[in-house]
């Protein structure tokens, strides 16, 4: 729930001191999912994915959303959500069999909220670069659903575990800059998370009503897209947006505590709250 990647003014940066993070977090994920890529049998199927892939990376290097190392980097993610196994074992999976349709709903979602009210983002010092994002930022969002991804291309499981945990990180990732990106513009000065004191927009850790009804209807969206799209249960369904709501407030408590400090910067603290809905859908999963 807080401003994507940026900081006000009177905060200390310490985004060069943390950029190791950073890299770290796209050494973790961008490898394995080219790999992973690079282990899919060549079939009819797998050259449609490897080309919706390209053009949706080419797309958004066109919008100015991305970077072209960014664009790359969300290009081999979105190969490995595409044509991953993650549908429960004998299920058709629907129409769309892979994690596709969630995700660009979560494009769609995002890339809409960042464009809107960007006029008083730019007043406030707290608008997204005009060069979109970068490689890290985009691994830090998507990374946690393109390991699962990989995953289940090497250790095919049965039943909804995969689709679960990739539905609930990528609805997290969707709730999350949402939260950002809207509150900011519609819910005024938010709340420290830690404190409830009023705090200006773009503080780490700080939320409003605005921003939190807005991710949240974010996240269910995601849900709602992956539910016809993995063939989802309403129990998986609940167990996946539990984990994103809970990754959402779990992102805003590290923003108040550990990236204020600074112990973690941002594309850390999204890729752990990533984690955490995933971990927390899983946990929810298990008790069903």
């Amino acid at each position: 729930m807080r401003v994507k990647d940026q900081r006000v003014a009177a905060e200390p940066r310490n985004d060069n001191k943390l950029r190791w993070q950073s890299w770290l977090v796209l050494a973790a994920v961008a490898p394995w999912c080219a790999l992973a890529t690079l282990q899919l049998q060549w079939s009819g199927a797998t050259q449609i994915g490897l080309a919706i892939s390209l053009g949706l990376a080419l797309l958004v290097w066109l919008a100015r959303a991305a970077t072209p190392l960014a664009a790359l980097t969300g290009g081999v993610i979105t190969a490995v959500l595409s044509l991953a196994p993650l549908c429960p074992s004998g299920a058709d999976g629907g129409p769309f069999p892979s994690a596709l349709p969630p995700l660009l709903a979560l494009f769609l979602l995002t890339f809409s909220a960042t464009k809107f009210g960007r006029s008083k983002k730019e007043q406030l010092g707290v608008a997204e670069d005009k060069r979109g994002r970068n490689a890290a930022q985009v691994a830090a969002n998507l990374g946690v659903a393109g390991l699962a991804a990989a995953a289940a291309l090497n250790v095919p499981l049965p039943g909804p575990l995969y689709a679960v945990v990739v539905t609930a990180a990528l609805a997290e990732a969707t709730a999350d800059t949402l939260a950002s990106e809207l509150g900011e513009v519609l819910g005024g000065p938010p709340l420290l998370l830690t404190t409830l004191r009023r705090v200006a927009p773009g503080t780490d850790g700080a939320v409003s009503l605005a921003g939190t009804l807005a991710g949240t209807s974010g996240a269910v969206v995601v849900v709602l897209v992956a539910v016809f799209a993995l063939r989802l249960g309403p129990g998986n369904a609940v167990c996946a947006g539990l984990g994103a709501i809970a990754g959402l407030f779990v992102d805003s408590l590290l923003g108040a505590t550990a990236e204020r400090r600074g112990w973690l910067n941002n594309d850390g603290v999204n890729f752990l709250s990533t984690l955490a809905a995933s971990a927390i859908a899983t946990g929810a999963l298990t008790l069903q």
